[in-house]
């Protein structure tokens, strides 16, 4: 699925995102940043022991925040790590940390001059955070950061699961029709 947001695009697809060709991939970090399961897991394992060591330089990474390494042996240029929220139930906090993560990652990706970004589903796996909540709040911040920021000519959501992928679809289908 892909929508036109302003000059850009949001892309939605079902895949593995360390095959990604866009410039830069975000990997839904831990706070060490020396990886972990599930995304982070497998970006380092792809990625090579480059990345662990690069990573290894930079002393962490605080929740809702993002720091940028090279991208390795990935067919991306760069790793964008970023930490989200543990969910333990909503709270304008989390999602204020969740928006957070995604915000910085962007800002990143423009202070570095990336132009294409794929994102995972951030802390819906292992940090519990339920997809229904978090699609509209990735979806949202997402939007608005292009709309403002036009460089930033493409951001794919790179979703894992089938059920991962129809949340987020259905989440951009409201969203995009609350516009018209």
């Amino acid at each position: 699925m892909e929508v036109k947001i302003g000059s850009s695009v949001l892309e939605l697809i079902q895949g593995d995102i360390t095959q990604q060709d866009t410039e830069a991939i975000v990997n839904a970090a831990n706070r060490t940043l020396l990886g972990g399961g599930g995304v982070d897991g497998a970006i380092h394992r792809a990625a090579g022991p480059e990345l662990l060591a690069e990573c290894r330089t930079l002393g962490g990474c605080e929740t809702g925040d993002a720091v940028i390494t090279k991208g390795c042996k990935l067919k991306a240029r760069y790793v964008i790590h970023t930490v989200g929220p543990v969910y333990r139930g909503a709270s304008p906090s989390t999602e204020g940390l969740l928006k957070s993560a995604y915000q910085r990652s962007l800002e990143v990706a423009r202070a570095k001059g990336v132009r294409s970004v794929a994102f995972p589903s951030i802390s819906t796996g292992a940090y519990g955070y339920p997809l229904e909540e978090a699609a509209p709040v990735a979806l949202r911040t997402v939007i608005g950061f292009v709309q403002r920021y036009p460089e930033i000519e493409r951001v794919r959501f790179v979703l894992r699961s089938s059920r991962a992928f129809r949340t987020f679809e259905e989440a951009l289908g409201r969203i995009t029709s609350e516009g018209s």
